[in-house]
């Protein structure tokens, strides 16, 4: 009988372990992210909804994180011949787009601190280049909302995403 209560205190308190794992994991920023919906501010706001297949992916590891994302109603444009196409076809194609690659830190009040490695925008890889975006996470959500980067306050977007790892 001693042995058999010693087994069950070892075999739950090995469940309860992996249940507050499985918590601080859920809770985390660390997963597989999609963007459901971008805000965007300014003298013509936007909420875009973005539907099924989503065009995006972040991925947060515990030091580093990864992202790529396509902010707009419509898809992109093709350009017929890249190498002819004009300046605005190019801008239609490509401006939309995002995508970046680097560290983060997590400080104090949920502000994420993201220092870029590579980025779409050559101005994003400077050195001492930054964004920092204040989040927070329910359940399966998390929102985001820039706040700076290296030069300052930026206009507030916001992003909506949902786990999907």
């Amino acid at each position: 009988m001693k042995n058999v209560l010693l087994l069950l205190s070892v075999l739950l308190a090995s469940l309860s372990g992996r249940q507050v794992a499985a918590q601080s994991i859920h809770e985390s920023i660390q997963g597989v992210w999609q963007a459901v919906q971008v805000t965007l501010p300014g003298p013509t706001p936007q909420t875009i909804n973005i539907v099924e297949p989503r065009p995006n992916l972040t991925i947060i590891t515990a030091k580093h994180y990864s992202r790529v994302q396509v902010d707009s109603v419509e898809p992109r444009p093709i350009p017929v011949d890249v190498a002819r196409a004009s300046a605005d076809e190019l801008r239609a194609a490509w401006g939309p787009f995002v995508g970046e690659a680097g560290t983060y830190e997590i400080g104090v009040g949920n502000v994420l601190t993201m220092h870029p490695i590579v980025a779409k925008n050559p101005a994003a890889m400077k050195s001492g280049a930054f964004t920092t975006w204040s989040y927070k996470i329910e359940s399966n959500t998390l929102w985001v909302t820039a706040r700076a980067n290296q030069n300052g306050s930026v206009d507030p977007v916001v992003i909506k995403a949902i786990r999907v790892e």
